[in-house]
């Protein structure tokens, strides 16, 4: 019994050697300021934590295979917040190949300018002419009795009685019969001098009678835009009886922004088309640009003139006029996908080819075909991010690198850091309606939170979606959740498939 109980003791007593020195040992590792957590690699740079790239907010104290992705874990050393003070990050070439980045080299770029504009169809005020009444007299018939008439070249519109003309064409027909050339020249002379035409005077010389009315006739086909007298009134001699206006040629009157003033230029072809007339083409030229600037557009005009020779365009009507001829231009550009919008502003991740990318706020231009016109921000030959970039912000977002969603510029501080410390979860959706600020979203399943698909309402700040995305429109985008509610940080078209089932940054 004595042996038994001399055993008991001598393990009770190595029991409690072996727990105080565990215990001592780990008040000597902390003494030295280093975490249970915190272990150094074999390079002997000091881990803070290990991640999932794909899911970057979630950290762990020890590495091991991710529970959310098939993949192992990646080290973060703290040494690494350095680069990053020049609002930028640093992602190692594994971490870009988990990512899927792509990059592109921003280089010069052939657009070529074609004016697309609306217009609205007018008279051709070339084509305008005003009758006037030869003589005075009194509208004996009238032929063209409203406005807006149709009349045929050569049709008669009106015939005017002019008494007075008797007197002198009977003292004219005597003085010929006299064979007098001198008197006979004279007399004719007279007639003329009192606004009687040739086609009158020679009238009467055929006929011999006395020619005292007149016709006033139609010079070319067209419409009737203005008629200033009636049938039986009284008319003086240069009274304005009928305006006449022609459909052929038209003009067409565009609008275009001063920015595109180098696209459109006297002589050029253009097309145009209306709805009135489904898949009829019209031709003409630019005839004129207009020298003055609208002061409430602030837009330049041009004046077309179109042939419409079935008149089938009429004044007031729409119509869509592209230019035939083609103005090139070299200017900076990067593909479409580089682009990445939040809020108001469109910005751009550089690569220094080093595993280091910079966000860099952009200016934009024209945008044609996968190309875009980039009027500042970068130069040629600087490497730009095409895909991936959204992966790369939610990476970045960790630290505060990349900018987020804000309309108010004094409050960018504040905002970053409260979302810095925000959890924001990445997916991919479709949306589905916009009201406001609250956008509707059929999204996929996000396993951090775990969310099946679903359809739900977001908040956008600002209520603006960026370039590119509109209700039907499949994109990419990030949220968070606060006390706010469910708030979108970011927002960009999905111009490829990607796999991004859901991650929390």
């Amino acid at each position: 019994m004595k042996n038994k109980f001399t055993l008991s003791a001598i393990v009770a007593a190595l029991i409690i050697a072996g727990w105080g020195g565990y215990t001592l040992g780990s008040q000597s590792r902390n003494s030295h300021g280093v975490e249970p957590t915190k272990q150094a690699s074999d390079d002997g740079r000091k881990v803070l934590y290990w991640y999932d790239p794909m899911v970057p907010g979630q950290r762990f104290d020890k590495p091991g295979k991710s529970p959310f992705m098939d993949m192992e874990l990646v080290p973060r050393y703290a040494n690494e917040s350095g680069p990053e003070s020049d609002n930028g990050v640093s992602i190692s070439a594994r971490q870009q190949q988990n990512l899927g980045i792509k990059t592109a080299v921003a280089e010069r770029h052939t657009f070529s300018s074609n004016l697309k504009a609306y217009g609205t169809v007018a008279v051709n005020e070339r084509t305008l002419s005003t009758l006037s009444a030869p003589s005075a007299g009194v509208i004996e018939q009238l032929k063209v009795r409203a406005l807006q008439q149709s009349v045929k070249a050569g049709e008669t519109l009106a015939v005017i009685w002019n008494p007075s003309w008797s007197s002198a064409q009977q003292e004219y027909l005597a003085i010929r019969t006299m064979g007098d050339n001198a008197l006979t020249q004279a007399a004719r002379q007279r007639l003329a001098l009192q606004f009687m035409p040739e086609s009158v005077i020679r009238a009467v010389e055929r006929s011999g009678k006395v020619q005292p009315r007149m016709t006033i006739a139609a010079p070319r086909s067209g419409y009737v835009s203005k008629l200033e007298v009636r049938e039986g009134q009284q008319v003086a001699t240069a009274q304005p009886l009928f305006e006449l206006a022609s459909l052929d040629p038209v003009w067409v009157v565009i609008d275009y922004p001063q920015s595109q003033a180098d696209r459109l230029r006297l002589g050029d072809s253009v097309t145009a088309t209306s709805s009135a007339w489904p898949g009829v083409s019209f031709s003409g030229r630019v005839s004129e640009l207009l020298p003055e600037l609208d002061a409430t557009t602030r837009n330049l005009k041009a004046r077309i003139e179109l042939s419409n020779p079935k008149q089938q365009l009429k004044p007031g009507m729409y119509l869509n006029v592209a230019s035939i001829s083609s103005h090139e231009r070299s200017a900076l550009a990067v593909p479409q996908s580089a682009l990445m919008t939040t809020g108001e502003n469109t910005h751009l991740l550089l690569s220094d080819g080093n595993g280091h990318f910079t966000p860099v706020a952009v200016r934009t231009g024209e945008s044609q075909g996968e190309w875009v016109e980039i009027k500042d921000g970068i130069t040629v030959g600087q490497s730009v991010v095409i895909s991936g970039q959204f992966m790369l912000d939610s990476e970045a977002s960790l630290r505060n690198a990349l900018p987020q969603f804000s309309d108010d510029k004094t409050a960018t501080d504040t905002a970053s850091a409260e979302i810095s410390q925000t959890a924001q979860y990445t997916t991919t959706g479709v949306i589905k309606a916009v009201d406001g600020e609250n956008v509707t979203i059929s999204h996929e399943a996000i396993p951090a939170l775990k969310w099946g698909p679903m359809t739900m309402d977001f908040t956008l700040p600002g209520g603006k979606l960026p370039k590119g995305v509109q209700l039907g429109s499949h994109i990419n985008f990030s949220f968070s959740m606060d006390e706010n509610g469910i708030v979108i940080r970011h927002i960009m078209p999905a111009e490829m498939k990607m796999d991004m089932s859901g991650g929390q940054s």
